[in-house]
């Protein structure tokens, strides 16, 4: 690019689109901060699985996660997921929080919580990528650039089988019917639904590696170069 990218790109979608991969890619391409607003829910989760709460009792959540400390690094080279200063990069990918997180981040005040933390780990950086669900439709409604990465419901459920390592056709099924689950669930809940941004350029994944994806966004954001500075 003939000049820096500043400002904010939002990438927002559905589960098994590879948009951790892409941020991180993106922002790397571009020297930005990146943040995973998806592993700070996840990070929530553990915390109320570790406390023995229902997931669907959304007073006892509430509390939950108004007392955990959660940590999310914004470096694109490494994760940093910690909960009460424990390292749990691992641990949020793993199935337990995987069923559960959907339950955990559509109680309101939890995403108030971490809405509110998102927008301060934000603010402090010149050039930043966000990912998550609504993050150009809540989080950063004035971002720069918005991103809705989508993908047809069968390659993200092989591309998600790959990360987990199953090669098993039931086990891909089965990771099939849990996305179309958490999208629907996702997707109708009543406090920031998973939606593109009215004005989101949607970029569909179905035909494109990873590489590819990156080098579309990293396009955009060249044709967004000065968008930030406006007042």
């Amino acid at each position: 690019m003939s000049a820096a990218f500043r400002g904010q790109i939002t990438l927002d979608g559905p589960s098994g689109t590879g948009k951790s991969t892409v941020a991180r890619g993106v922002a790397a391409r571009l020297r930005a901060a990146y943040l995973d607003t998806g592993a700070m829910y996840r990070a929530a989760t553990v915390a109320v699985l570790d406390a023995a709460v229902d997931p669907e009792d959304a007073d006892a959540v509430a509390r939950t996660v108004a007392a955990a400390r959660i940590e999310v690094g914004t470096g694109s080279a490494a994760e940093v997921v910690r909960v009460d200063g424990v390292d749990v990069a691992d641990r949020i990918r793993g199935a337990a929080v995987t069923r559960a997180v959907s339950a955990v981040s559509a109680v309101p005040a939890v995403r108030r919580q971490l809405v509110d933390q998102q927008r301060d780990l934000v603010s402090a950086a010149d050039v930043v990528v966000v990912e998550g669900r609504d993050i150009g439709t809540v989080v950063l409604p004035d971002a720069t650039l918005k991103v809705y990465l989508t993908a047809a419901p069968g390659v993200r459920a092989q591309r998600r089988a790959g990360q987990l390592g199953i090669t098993d056709p039931a086990e891909i099924a089965a990771l099939a019917d849990d996305l179309r689950r958490r999208d629907e669930y996702d997707s109708s809940r009543v406090d920031s639904p998973l939606r593109p941004a009215d004005d989101a350029v949607v970029v569909d994944s179905t035909d494109l590696d990873q590489q590819g994806v990156i080098e579309a966004i990293v396009a955009l954001a060249a044709s967004a170069v000065g968008a930030g500075e406006r007042a």
